[in-house]
C-alpha cells in the first residue's frame, strides 16, 4: 500500500500532466525538430537482495508523438557486480544484444512532452552474487526514437551492506494556532546489521513549523527539510527517539487538521535521493544555527548502506486546530474599456482576505472554482489554458485554453495564503461598444467535487467584469478571502495529491526515480503500473 505522501505526488503529477495534455496539441517527430531527453537515478542496492526497481524519466523539448521509441541500458563498467533485467510486466520488448547492455523498445506510438514521463521500460538492478560490499560504476542510458535526437544520461550504481529501517508511529497532537507542540522522531532497527548513519526527510504541511532549527537539520523558509545523523550506530534491535519542537502556524484552519511524514534513508540512499533534487533543481534547504539535534552517538566508520524493505521507513504526525480560525475569498473583478475592434485584457481571480491560508495540498483539490461569465458585445480572443468553457454545469479538461466561449471555469492553485490573490488574465475583444457590459466572476460555486464549503462571508463571492462602464465599476474587487476547508471545516482530509516541494520534499521520497509510478499518454488504450 502506497504511504500518503506518495499518493500525493502521483495525484498531483496526474493533475499536471492533464494541464499539460489539454494545452498542446503533439506533433510527430518528422514534423518538428524534437531533441530528446533522459534522467535515471543514482541507486545503491543491498547485498543479496533482490535489488531495486526503477525507471527512467523521459522527455522532450517539445510536445510529440513518437514512434521507435526506445532506451539503452549499458552496464558494461558493472560486469559481475550487478545485473540489469527488465521487470516482470514491464512496458517494451528487451532483448540483450551482447553481454552488460539491455535495450528496450515500445511498439506503439508514445506522447512525450517536456513534463516528462515514467513508468517506460521499468529494470530491476540487483547484485550479483559475487558482488562485494563497496562495488560501484557506470549505467548509461540512451533513449531514442525515429527522427528525433537522442539523448544519454550516465547513473551511478553502488552496492552496499543491507539494512533496514523503520520509523515509529503515528501520534496525534493538539494546540490552537499559533501554538507549540512536540512530535517524536524515532528510528528503529529491524534488521539483522547495524545501522552506521541516517537521515530523516520531511514532508509537513505548511502550517507545520519547526520550533527550532538545528545545524544538523535543513530548512526551506519555515518549513523543516531534512535531518542527519551520521554518526549514529544503531545495533540491531535498537530504537533511537527525539523530541522535535514544532509550532502550528498563527495562519492555520481551525478546526482543522493538519499532517506531518518523515522518512528515513541509509546515508547512501540520501547521497543519491539528493542527486536526484538537484537534477529538479530543488534544494534541500539551509542548516539551521541552533544546536545540534541528538538521536545518539557512536564511533564506527560509516559505509555503503542500503535499505532491504523501504516500506516501513515512516512516521506521521496529525496535528489537531483547535478554536475558531476561518477563511473568506472574495471574488476579483476587473472594469476594462476600449473602442470597437480592441482587444483588452481583463484580469479577474480570487482573494484571500483571511484569518486563515487555505491548503488543500493533501487533496490536491484547487482552492475553489473561479467561473467567469464573458460580458455581452464581447469575444473572448485569448484565453489561459488553467480555464474551460464551461456551459451548464459542464466543463471539459480537453477544451481547456479554448477562445470563443460564452463562460469559463478556472482553477486556481492548490493553496492560496492570507492576503494573497490568484488570478486569470482573459484578452477580450470588443466586437460592439454596449455602454456598463457586464460579466460576472463568481467564486466557491456549488457543484459535485471536493472544494471549500466554509466560507465566512458569502456576500464577496460574485462580482462584476465590466467592459466600457460609464459609472463606479460596482465593486469589481470586492473584499473576500479564505481557507482550505471541508464539509465541517478545516483542510480536506487525505485523499491524493500533492506539489511535492512546493510545501515539502517527502511526497518525492519514494519516487526518486519518480517516474516508475507515471503513466505516458499512448495511442492505444493501455497502462502501465
Amino acid at each position: 500500500m502506497l504511504k500518503h505522501s506518495t499518493r500525493r505526488l502521483l495525484a498531483g503529477l496526474s493533475v499536471a500532466g492533464a494541464f499539460v495534455a489539454a494545452s498542446a496539441t503533439p506533433a510527430s517527430a518528422e514534423q518538428a525538430k524534437v531533441d530528446l531527453g533522459i534522467y535515471f537515478d543514482d541507486t545503491t542496492v543491498a547485498l543479496g537482495s533482490e535489488g531495486k526497481t526503477n525507471s527512467p524519466t523521459l522527455h522532450s523539448s517539445v510536445p510529440v508523438v513518437l514512434r521507435g521509441l526506445s532506451v539503452r541500458y549499458d552496464y558494461t563498467g558493472l560486469s559481475g557486480k550487478v545485473t540489469v533485467k527488465p521487470e516482470s510486466g514491464a512496458s517494451g520488448d528487451c532483448t540483450s544484444p551482447q553481454q552488460g547492455v539491455l535495450v528496450c523498445t515500445d511498439p506503439f506510438e508514445v506522447e512525450l512532452g517536456e513534463w516528462g514521463i515514467g513508468g517506460y521500460f521499468s529494470v530491476v538492478i540487483a547484485p550479483t552474487a559475487d558482488a562485494q560490499d563497496g562495488d560501484s560504476g557506470d549505467l548509461k542510458v540512451t533513449v531514442s526514437a525515429d527522427g528525433a535526437e537522442s539523448a544519454s544520461h550516465t547513473a551511478k550504481v553502488r552496492v552496499g551492506e543491507g539494512v533496514d529501517l523503520a520509523g515509529g508511529t503515528e501520534v496525534t497532537r493538539s494546540t490552537a494556532p499559533g501554538g507549540s507542540f512536540t512530535a517524536p522522531l524515532t528510528v528503529q532497527n529491524v534488521g539483522q546489521s547495524t545501522v552506521k548513519g541516517a537521515v530523516a526527510v520531511f514532508d509537513h504541511d505548511r502550517a507545520i513549523h519547526p520550533g527550532k532549527k538545528y545545524r544538523n537539520c535543513t530548512y526551506e523558509g519555515d518549513q523543516l527539510r531534512t535531518c542527519s545523523f551520521t554518526d549514529l550506530v544503531a545495533a540491531p534491535g535498537e530504537s533511537w527517539t527525539a523530541d522535535v519542537p514544532y509550532l502550528l502556524g498563527k495562519d492555520a484552519y481551525a478546526p482543522g487538521r493538519s499532517y506531518g511524514y518523515h522518512n528515513w534513508m541509509t546515508v547512501a540512499e540520501f547521497e543519491d535521493f539528493t542527486t536526484y533534487l538537484a537534477h529538479l533543481g530543488i534544494s534541500i534547504g539551509k542548516p539551521g544555527d541552533g544546536g545540534e539535534l541528538s538521536l545518539g552517538k557512536g564511533g564506527n566508520r560509516r559505509g555503503l548502506q542500503s535499505d532491504t524493505d523501504p516500506y516501513n521507513n515512516w512516521s506521521s504526525v496529525v496535528v489537531k486546530a483547535t478554536g475558531k480560525n476561518g477563511t473568506d475569498l472574495a471574488a476579483v473583478g476587473d472594469s476594462v474599456k476600449g473602442k470597437a475592434g480592441a482587444v483588452v485584457k481583463a484580469t479577474v481571480g480570487v482573494r484571500n482576505d483571511g484569518p486563515a491560508s487555505l491548503d488543500f495540498s493533501r487533496s490536491g483539490t484547487p482552492v475553489t472554482k473561479v467561473d467567469v461569465v464573458v460580458p455581452t458585445g464581447t469575444t473572448a480572443v485569448e484565453v489561459p489554458d488553467t480555464c474551460m468553457p464551461f456551459d451548464d454545469g459542464d466543463a471539459d479538461w480537453s477544451d481547456a485554453g479554448t477562445p470563443g466561449a460564452k463562460a469559463y471555469r478556472c482553477l486556481p492553485e492548490i493553496y492560496l495564503a492570507v492576503n494573497e490573490k490568484q488570478t486569470f488574465s482573459f484578452d477580450l475583444r470588443i466586437d460592439k461598444v454596449v455602454p456598463d457590459a457586464a460579466g460576472t466572476v463568481t467564486i466557491n460555486a456549488k457543484c459535485e467535487c471536493d472544494g471549500f464549503t466554509e466560507d465566512t462571508n458569502a456576500a464577496n463571492d460574485v462580482t462584476k467584469l465590466l467592459v466600457n462602464a460609464t459609472g463606479p465599476d460596482g465593486g469589481t474587487d470586492g473584499p473576500g478571502g479564505g481557507d482550505g476547508g471541508a464539509g465541517a471545516g478545516g483542510p480536506l482530509p487525505i485523499t491524493g495529491s500533492s506539489t511535492a516541494l512546493v510545501g515539502g520534499i517527502g511526497a518525492l521520497l519514494l519516487v526518486a526515480g519518480a517516474a516508475g509510478y507515471l503513466v505516458a499518454h499512448r495511442r492505444r488504450t493501455r497502462f502501465v503500473a
